[in-house]
């Protein structure tokens, strides 16, 4: 325990999208940090096939005071799609390591940082962290994801936790601003491995927007768990 409030990202996948800001301000009255707005092409998410994207975050925006953070699984980016990122009003823009690194990567950062938007990297399915190795000093927010293969798609892979450990001690050691985030998975039941192993943001969807007492019942369960396993207190 280290007594620090590691914050929820209220993942907009599960949501509602005909009670989209209705919902997004449910979350953020029970509590939640950051609203996540997921943003899908047809490659690395087949199950959410061309979800979201500017026009959702434009939607949003006037309903919640929240950041709001693009999540773009997209094997593709230009400056187009930062700039309808951050005129619809988002924070922060995070793309997926796999596709995006070398030069390309670099032009993408420096076209966000321009915007004063943050910017992020995700480490998908089976993607080792030495990928991020030296882009780490420049980014704001490291985020793996742990969701299974074999058992069950929701949950989370028990391989995940030395690699995120290793990125705990990475992000300590070159960039401490930088935060660590987990997504996948993740439910009240089993996010207290995840907070041990050093993370800062807990995104969760399906356990919030799905969750059958309702979003505000989804929230407190995730924030309960996270603050017993990092021993904050208020």
């Amino acid at each position: 325990m280290n007594g620090k409030r590691v914050k929820i990202a209220a993942g907009l996948a599960f949501a509602d999208y005909g009670r989209l800001a209705e919902q997004v301000r449910e979350a953020e009255e029970a509590g939640a940090d950051y609203i996540h707005a997921d943003a899908c092409d047809m490659f690395d998410m087949p199950d959410c096939q061309l979800m979201g994207g500017p026009q959702v975050i434009r939607g949003i925006r006037g309903h919640t005071k929240l950041p709001i953070e693009c999540h773009a699984y997209l094997q593709f980016c230009d400056y187009n799609f930062v700039d309808d990122v951050a005129d619809a009003g988002a924070d922060m823009l995070i793309l997926p390591a796999e596709h995006h690194m070398g030069a390309p990567l670099a032009y993408m950062m420096a076209r966000t940082f321009k915007h004063n938007m943050k910017f992020g990297l995700t480490l998908c399915c089976f993607t080792p962290l030495v990928f991020v190795e030296e882009a780490i000093y420049e980014i704001d927010r490291l985020q793996i994801v742990v969701h299974g293969v074999r058992d069950s798609y929701w949950s989370w892979r028990r391989s995940q936790l030395p690699m995120i450990r290793k990125a705990r001690e990475l992000i300590d050691s070159r960039n401490p601003s930088c935060e660590l985030c987990v997504d996948g998975g993740i439910r009240a039941e089993n996010v207290a491995e995840l907070i041990e192993a050093g993370a800062d943001v807990v995104v969760n969807s399906r356990r919030i927007f799905q969750h059958e007492n309702g979003i505000r019942a989804g929230v407190t369960d995730m924030r309960n768990a996270i603050d017993k396993a990092s021993g904050y207190r208020l």
